[in-house]
């Protein structure tokens, strides 16, 4: 057995949450590394490797004499810094700007405190990996990962080590940990001889992970003795003090080739998509909230001289990336962890509305407005590099009988009065179709009084069950509360095959994990309707409000049409009392042939329709083809607060939450006469949009539409004032539909901008990246699903660059 080999991995696997609060992680943190130095004075052998800059910098910030024997133990090649991450997150519901931040914040820290990166990804307890990570480890510095989880029984590979690849070619080397990331013994022989069947030619050499875990603690002098004596056992393999990164370079140098797997690494614990809406929706909402604030931050820094608040983000960021850890964000923490969580991000969100304020009034108070007492300015800001056409809503007061809304042209726009926010007189809240300039601005003007006012017609047909415009008809079953019909008038075609939104309830006795479930399709009932009634009417919508009961639960879904949309959106109120059980809504879709395309952080994948609960970001898509007349069409699904879907037997799936017990584990049993607090009880809200289209979702441009519907225009009620603004500008914009631009920024190390852009149709595209004002035109070959970073410098004498995500120079 001596011509094989057991790199030993000393660790600690670390939850700061999970059973506890991260006050206890904080001092487990503190107890794990002082025990790891510990180890090292009474051992030379002992290597120790480590991950996660979120707890470096609870040492450094509570414990600067322990942070410095860390830091001397790293030059020193004793302590091994792997993950290049600012924590140990969920792998799948985090934006792919979520994982770029986490690279961001991580590679930059530990160059900044140890002058090293990892180069060693490191995701061991995640539940499941998605496919788009290999291009952002390798963009962020680490050319290797480590994973466990999906283990074997949950997802078949060619072995323990492999080569995973993204989309654009990007390539990882790759580890699967046999067994557990920790040992639980004191002495490690049955921890070792129960690799003995791992071994496959022609690999002889695989990692093993040692030291007490979870709750940290790490190796243990038993440990390393253990070690030490296991290696004159003859029948045992050599083992070898080591770390990551020593095995994936001797790996690489052996010469040996390495399978290919190019897929999502799924499914491990498949509730956790689900658990907990609020947790999930406060991700959402953050994540957005702190994109659009750095793009107009950064733009009024070079347009206005706002100051761009750089070390307020880095903190909002790393409050949302500290959240964003496995075991809070799947939803399976105890309750008081989510107090935490939110504290966080609380604070994120403060700070992103704070700074989004300063920029778009900073913007808006130097545009150009003229006197005129009767009219009010209204500047709404586009936060999506694309023209878009949306619709506006602010509360505002002094609105009369002849008020008219116009453009910044002078040209009449139709309005609505709609149902105001505050229960009070005086206050009105106003809706209208804005279109506005692609990552700018637009002043729209509230004139009172005008004596030619225009009255402008209603264009859609609506009845309390009935919904119709140019594109679409929409039909409620009275009895049920279900879409009973959605016609597309363009190709006459019926987009449902049978009731549709369909409030399902479904039996769901699983732990907060679901631990070895994949499905869930035991149907119990569903909701029925109480109320199906029109709610509002008008030249910009009409809506129609389904109110609908199960049990103690209540559901309230209004369906709003516009006149010139072809998608419907659909605001969501639960008022959910059960337990042990799931909500699902649910839409048979009328294709055959039909593909179903999630979106994955920055990407997307086709997956099988076999029911399983799939994770996936703001869109799902179910398209085939028309039986009659064999033309491709499709619907996709969009959504601002949920990541869990399933598709069975043509049934397209938004899983809308679940209440397990919070944090039960399995094997536990509940005991049947115990009181326990439920996931997920009580009042929540969202928001879900249908966009029936034909041609596949690329055409019917599903990634742009999902991206307004998760971040909305930002409106400033104005007044009037001289400024070297005009009253309708544009600062970015991209020539193909296919290349988004996500993130505008100040450089992390001075007054640049830093531009990042995605492909999101899995297609080969040259495209031309523009800022007009600037003159700075970005010319770039994107590979399929390929993410880029440029830098701008604000010297207009210097070239523009591309940049690793990380925002240094490539190499």
């Amino acid at each position: 057995m001596k011509d094989k080999k057991l790199y030993m991995i000393g660790n600690a696997h670390l939850d700061p949450v999970w059973l506890w609060q991260w006050q206890e992680g904080f001092q487990e943190a503190k107890a794990t590394f002082r025990s790891a130095l510990d180890r090292m004075k009474e051992s030379e052998e002992f290597i120790f490797t480590s991950s996660s800059a979120a707890m470096y910098e609870w040492i450094e910030n509570n414990d600067p004499n322990m942070f410095e024997e860390i830091r001397q133990r790293v030059k020193e090649n004793r302590w091994n810094i792997v993950g290049g991450w600012w924590i140990q997150p969920d792998c799948n519901i985090p934006s792919g700007e979520s994982f770029v931040r986490q690279g961001l914040y991580g590679q930059r820290y530990f160059k900044e405190k140890f002058g090293v990166i990892a180069k060693v990804g490191y995701n061991v307890d995640s539940f499941g990996h998605n496919g788009m990570l290999p291009q952002i480890l390798k963009k962020s510095g680490m050319d290797y990962y480590i994973m466990m989880r999906p283990m074997s029984n949950e997802k078949g590979l060619p072995g323990r080590l492999f080569r995973w690849e993204s989309d654009d070619g990007s390539q990882v080397l790759a580890f699967r940990i046999m067994f557990e990331y920790l040992s639980w013994g004191k002495d490690l022989e049955m921890h070792v001889r129960r690799t003995l069947g791992e071994f496959k030619e022609p690999i002889n050499d695989l990692m093993l992970f040692y030291g007490v875990g979870n709750h940290g603690g790490g190796p243990t002098k038993e440990n390393i003795s253990s070690i030490r004596r296991l290696n004159d056992l003859p029948d045992l393999p050599k083992l070898e003090f080591a770390t990551p990164d020593k095995y994936f370079q001797d790996m690489e140098n052996s010469g040996l080739t390495f399978p290919v797997v190019h897929d999502d690494l799924q499914h491990h614990a498949s509730g956790c998509y689900a658990a907990h809406s609020g947790i999930k929706q406060w991700n959402r909402q953050a994540e957005n909230k702190l994109i659009a604030a750095e793009k107009y931050s950064a733009l009024a820094s070079w347009i206005t001289g706002q100051p761009y608040p750089l070390k307020e983000f880095d903190r909002a960021w790393k409050n949302v990336l500290f959240n964003q850890f496995h075991d809070i964000l799947a939803g399976t923490s105890l309750e008081p962890a989510y107090q935490d969580a939110q504290y966080l991000f609380g604070e994120a969100m403060a700070i992103a509305d704070r700074s989004l304020n300063y920029a778009v009034q900073s913007l808006s108070w130097n545009i150009g407005i003229e006197q005129d007492e009767s009219m009010r300015p209204i500047v709404v800001f586009n936060p999506h590099a694309w023209e878009s056409s949306v619709n506006v809503e602010l509360e505002i007061d002094k609105i009369r009988e002849k008020t008219v809304l116009l453009d910044e042209k002078g040209n009449a726009v139709p309005f609505q009065i709609v149902k105001s926010q505050a229960a009070a007189r005086g206050r009105f809240r106003l809706s209208f179709m804005a279109n506005l300039p692609s990552m700018g601005y637009s002043v729209y003007k509230l004139v009172e009084e005008l004596q030619s006012a225009i009255r402008i017609g209603e264009s859609i047909t609506a009845s309390d069950l009935v919904m119709e415009n140019r594109h679409l008809r929409l039909e409620f079953d009275r009895e049920t509360g279900f879409i009973k019909s959605l016609k597309d008038k363009r190709f006459n075609h019926e987009v449902f095959k049978g009731e549709a939104a369909k409030p399902v309830v479904i039996s769901d006795t699983s732990d907060t994990w679901s631990h070895d479930v994949l499905h869930f399709n035991e149907i119990l009932d569903h909701f029925k309707a109480t109320k199906v009634l029109r709610i509002e009417h008008g030249p910009i919508k009409s809506v129609i409000r389904v109110v609908s009961e199960y049990g103690s639960s209540k559901l309230i879904q209004e369906f709003a049409m516009y006149p010139d949309r072809d998608q419907i959106d659909v605001k969501v109120t639960v008022d959910w009392r059960e337990k042990f059980k799931m909500l699902k809504l649910v839409f048979p879709i009328n294709v055959v042939f039909s593909t179903q395309t999630y979106e994955i952080p920055y990407g997307t994948i086709e997956r099988e329709h076999n029911g399983e609960e799939e994770p996936g970001q703001s869109w799902v898509d179910y398209s085939g083809l028309v039986q009659e007349s064999n033309q491709i069409y499709g619907v996709s699904l969009m959504n601002d607060a949920k990541y869990s879907y399933s598709i069975h037997n043509k049934e397209l799936a938004l899983t809308v939450l679940r209440s397990p017990i919070y944090a039960h584990h399995v094997p536990y049993m509940p005991d049947p006469d115990g009181e326990y607090t439920f996931i997920d009880q009580g009042i929540q809200q969202f928001s879900y949009s249908l966009l029936p289209h034909e041609g596949t979702w690329a055409q019917a441009g599903t990634a742009r539409r999902a991206a307004e519907l998760n971040c909305k225009p930002i409106a400033v009620i104005e007044t009037f004032h001289e400024g070297e603004l005009p009253q309708r500008a544009s600062y970015a914009d991209v020539d193909r539909e296919n290349v988004i631009i996500s993130v505008i920024k100040q450089a992390e190390d001075n007054e640049d901008l830093i531009v990042r852009c995605y492909e999101t149709a899995k297609r080969a595209t040259a495209a031309e990246i523009r800022l007009p004002k600037w003159n700075r035109v970005i010319k770039a070959d994107f590979k399929p699903s390929e993410i880029k970073t440029f830098r701008i410098p604000k010297k207009q004498s210097e070239p523009v660059t591309e940049t690793s995500m990380l925002e240094w120079d490539l190499e």
